[in-house]
């Protein structure tokens, strides 16, 4: 079985487009592969984090990820803070990369235009990043068109490695870009992604808002003039985004969607599109509730760290053995 690893910051809280567009994906992964997913607690840290609110940031994640539908069972599941060896191997990676590799990388331009007192680990993070692929010799890293370059840098990281050292150390991971996760818009905004971060927060669905918010913010969602329930995005974007998230949900064709509500006005459709997503994340928040004040999540995290530190730590006295850095 061909092996994947993920990763997902404790950063924000889940919304209704991050369940679609990726944590559903993942359900469906895990039955086809050997994954190994990772609360990324060391990435978030790169921009300012409350020290009081970041450890129920990540025991919220966990137990959402859980009642989404991710089965411990079948994944290897972990805090990348528990395990020291990704940031020793990021080290040793750190300086066998050259700075100009990783200052060309978009997401560091954009950052870092926008915050001219940045932190040396919005530089060098996606080696840390490396390092959390490159430890597991995964085949696979799930990603959108949007971190692409990130899983670029690794693979060109892991090339150089095996030829500078003459020696397989890394296995050179692929891409594996997602498909199949619609993506979902602002409800406010329709030609904007759905986004935690959103300043106008009637437009994003949270995975824990409570009924009456969900059905305010969907009964409030920008529509248009035509009348019409039609798949449109370029004249009926808002439309568009909430026959999207009917059609997931339902697991129903855009085709039948359309036809089923032909001859219904905007109100019965957001009615309609409240119902199915209240009930799915009505679903999610039952079992998000047991297991958030449970002992699982500790005991999820503790097999992880034991399973996963053996295997670094394997790479990193490879890593460390080759380079020199013995006697």
């Amino acid at each position: 079985m061909k092996r994947i690893l993920t990763g997902i910051q404790p950063s924000g809280s889940i919304t209704l487009g991050n369940y679609i567009g990726a944590i559903k994906q993942m359900v469906n992964m895990q039955n086809d592969y050997e994954t190994y997913i990772f609360i990324a607690d060391m990435h978030a840290i790169t921009v300012p984090q409350d020290p009081k609110e970041l450890p129920n940031n990540i025991k919220n994640l966990l137990a959402i990820y859980l009642a989404s539908g991710i089965d411990y069972k079948k994944n290897t599941i972990f805090l990348q803070s528990d395990n020291i060896y990704h940031a020793n191997i990021s080290w040793m990676l750190e300086c066998l990369t050259p700075y100009g590799e990783l200052s060309r990388m978009t997401q560091f331009k954009d950052k870092s235009k926008k915050n001219a007192n940045f932190s040396a680990g919005l530089l060098t993070y996606p080696i840390l990043m490396a390092s959390d692929i490159l430890i597991y010799d995964v085949d696979y890293v799930p990603t959108g068109q949007d971190q692409k370059q990130h899983v670029e840098l690794t693979r060109d990281i892991a090339i150089r490695i095996n030829k500078k050292y003459n020696e397989d150390v890394f296995k050179v991971p692929e891409p594996l870009i997602t498909k199949g996760g619609a993506k979902i818009m602002d409800l406010q905004d329709p030609t904007k992604k759905m986004s935690k971060s959103s300043e106008n927060q009637k437009g994003v669905i949270y995975l824990l808002d409570t009924e009456d918010t969900i059905r305010k913010k969907i009964g409030s969602a920008v529509t248009d003039s035509v009348g019409k329930v039609k798949y449109d995005i370029e004249n009926q974007p808002g439309i568009s985004n909430l026959i999207t998230i009917y059609s997931v949900l339902t697991n129903k064709s855009i085709e039948e969607v359309e036809k089923e509500f032909e001859n219904s006005n905007y109100g019965i459709f957001k009615k309609s599109v409240a119902d199915v997503v209240v009930e799915e994340l009505s679903k999610i928040q039952e079992k998000y509730n047991e297991l958030v004040n449970s002992n699982k999540l500790e005991e999820i995290l503790k097999n992880g760290k034991e399973k996963t530190t053996e295997i670094a730590k394997n790479k990193y006295e490879k890593l460390k053995s080759i380079i020199g850095l013995h006697i």
